[in-house]
């Protein structure tokens, strides 16, 4: 495909997904530096500040199949727009939230929104993104989204210091109502193909099992190579403030810069990641972003001041940023045509196990081992990652359908 079709294909995309996945992003990465604290006001333990903070983690792994397959049933479009009123009105919710059963209530319930918008968004990219540009097309999307995580904090922070902690609830929900508003008058009405007319009496279920058994090989590979990549990509977001807070000594601000220099880099990358994947194929910057990521943990332990502790960030900013879009690129590739939505579906759990159990696993191996060593473990997972893309899944831009 020519580049400036890919151009024309990305510029239609910008108002009807780009746009929206944009604004959804920031929504709630405006909760970033907000949550901890507002949970604390409830005047209770750490442990139950966890579980808010974990609240719409395990919303999303609870209802990532379920969307869908609900998705099959009314559609993309409808699944994408109910998404966002489930997650608009939870959060929104907390402005009036009571007690701390009700936090973590309405947190599961935003989770399950944010399911649906994901799994129905990356049901439209797959559709809409052909194989020979979607790299590209969804590299931009990773950008985008990367945009609005590091743009939200900075004006969640604001809203708090200016209007309370409760303000930027009402903001989210405001958000997600114009992200709403995008999708409902811009997003074409894209229905999930079915098989046969018979197909909306058969349990969706049926469905479900069938693209499990057919799909099995696919989902035993390249599934746990996901899973090991959502490992190494999420540790490092805990190892390095854990690292040079107890080790280094270092400051809050000063891990704040190294952070923030880690994602520059990483956001830099986006659309060089998508031409490679498009050009070449999308092993080359799977392997190499999980190889850098993993050796980026690898020498974190070797980092003894602020110089060299910057080196390890932008080792590890280069790794993530080298695999941007790559896991949503890889798994629009091996979705199947019969059974695509479920597909996608079980794709995201799998993205969501990993990128939750990422910190989980640093927490638990921390308070047995050191903590440099720790951080080689999930490094393990990073080479592990591009074993299994490297040689038992190969590359996935032949078999894009």
């Amino acid at each position: 495909m020519t580049a400036p079709s890919s151009r024309r294909q990305i510029i239609n995309l910008f108002f009807p997904i780009y746009l929206p996945a944009f604004l959804f992003a920031f929504s709630q990465s405006l909760l970033l530096p907000v949550l901890p604290l507002y949970a604390q006001s409830f005047n209770i333990p750490y442990s139950l500040v966890g579980l808010v903070l974990a609240g719409d983690a395990l919303g999303m792994i609870a209802a990532d199949l379920p969307a869908g397959m609900l998705m099959r049933r009314i559609g993309q479009k409808r699944a994408m727009s109910t998404g966002l009123v489930l997650t608009g009105l939870s959060t929104a919710g907390l402005f009036l939230a009571p007690t701390i059963a009700w936090v973590v209530a309405l947190r599961a319930l935003a989770g399950v929104g944010v399911s649906l918008f994901a799994v129905s968004r990356h049901y439209f990219l797959t559709e809409m993104a052909p194989p020979a540009s979607r790299g590209r097309i969804i590299s931009l999307f990773g950008g985008l989204f990367r945009l609005g995580r590091t743009l939200g904090p900075v004006v969640g922070g604001g809203m708090a210091v200016l209007f309370g902690l409760r303000a930027s609830f009402l903001l989210f929900g405001a958000i997600c109502l114009l992200a709403l508003l995008v999708v409902i008058f811009l997003l074409p009405n894209l229905e999930v193909a079915r098989d046969s007319d018979m197909e909306m009496v058969v349990s969706p279920f049926a469905h479900l099992w069938r693209m499990l058994r057919e799909q099995f090989r696919v989902i035993a590979t390249a599934g746990i190579g996901f899973l090991f990549m959502q490992f190494v990509r999420s540790g490092p977001t805990v190892i390095i403030p854990l690292y040079a807070a107890n080790v280094l000594g270092l400051d809050v601000q000063t891990i704040g810069l190294v952070l923030s220099v880690s994602a520059a880099l990483d956001m830099a990358l986006f659309y060089p990641a998508g031409m490679i994947m498009d050009r070449k194929g999308r092993r080359y910057t799977i392997i190499p972003s999980a190889l850098g990521l993993s050796l980026g943990l690898a020498v974190l332990p070797f980092t003894y001041n602020l110089f060299s502790l910057l080196l390890a960030g932008l080792l590890l900013g280069l790794g993530n940023g080298l695999g941007s879009g790559a896991m949503i690129t890889t798994g629009s590739d091996l979705a199947p045509k019969r059974g695509r939505s479920e597909f996608l579906g079980m794709w995201n759990l799998v993205g969501d196990l990993g990128a939750t159990g990422g910190p989980l696993a640093v927490g638990a191996l921390a308070d047995i081992i050191p903590l440099a060593h720790t951080g080689w473990i999930i490094a393990l997972a990073g080479v592990m990652a591009a074993f299994i893309f490297g040689v038992l899944v190969g590359e996935t831009k032949k078999r894009a359908q």
